[in-house]
C-alpha cells in the first residue's frame, strides 16, 4: 500500500465531506457555505458581523458575498449593534431559523452515522490527533526550526 501524507488525507476527506454537504444542501435550495453560516449565527442574540469571519475561518470578502446572498433570500437581517453604534449584528429571520434547523439536522445525521460506524476509541484518537494538529498550527510550530521532535 502506498503511504499517503497526513495533509492529503485531511484534504481529500474534507473535500469529500464538503461535496456530500453541498449535494445535501441542493435538496434545500442552499449551499454548504450558507448552512455553515446559519449554524454560526447565534439564534437568540445574533452575532456581530465582524465576529463571523474569524469564527468560521473565512475571509471577509467571501463572507460578505454569502451574507449578501442570505439577506436577499430572507434568511438574515442586519441590525445596528446597540452596544457599538459602528457595528452590525446579524440576526436570523424566521425563515433563517427554519433553514438553520435543516442544516443542524444534516450535520447531526452525519455525526450520528460516523459514530455508529466508528468505535469510541478510534474517535477519541481522531480527536486527539486533530487537537495536536490544531495546536501545532496555531503555535506556528510546523515550519519553525524546532518543529520535528
Amino acid at each position: 500500500m502506498k503511504e499517503i501524507t497526513i495533509d492529503y488525507a485531511l484534504r481529500a476527506t474534507w473535500q469529500s465531506v464538503a461535496r456530500m454537504y453541498n449535494e445535501e444542501a441542493k435538496k434545500f435550495d442552499s449551499t454548504m457555505a450558507v448552512g455553515f453560516t446559519l449554524l454560526s449565527i447565534d439564534p437568540k442574540t445574533g452575532t456581530p458581523s465582524t465576529a463571523l469571519g474569524p469564527k468560521m475561518g473565512m475571509e471577509a470578502t467571501s463572507l460578505s458575498r454569502i451574507l449578501k446572498r442570505m439577506e436577499e433570500l430572507g434568511l438574515i437581517e442586519r441590525r445596528p449593534n446597540p452596544k457599538d453604534g459602528r457595528g452590525v449584528l446579524i440576526y436570523l429571520t424566521a425563515f433563517g431559523l427554519e433553514k438553520r434547523k435543516d442544516s443542524k439536522d444534516v450535520v447531526l445525521k452525519f455525526n450520528d452515522t460516523v459514530r455508529a460506524n466508528v468505535s469510541q476509541e478510534k474517535l477519541d484518537g481522531f480527536f486527539e490527533v486533530m487537537e495536536v494538529i490544531n495546536q501545532l498550527v496555531s503555535e506556528k510550530n510546523i515550519f519553525s526550526e524546532n518543529s520535528v521532535k
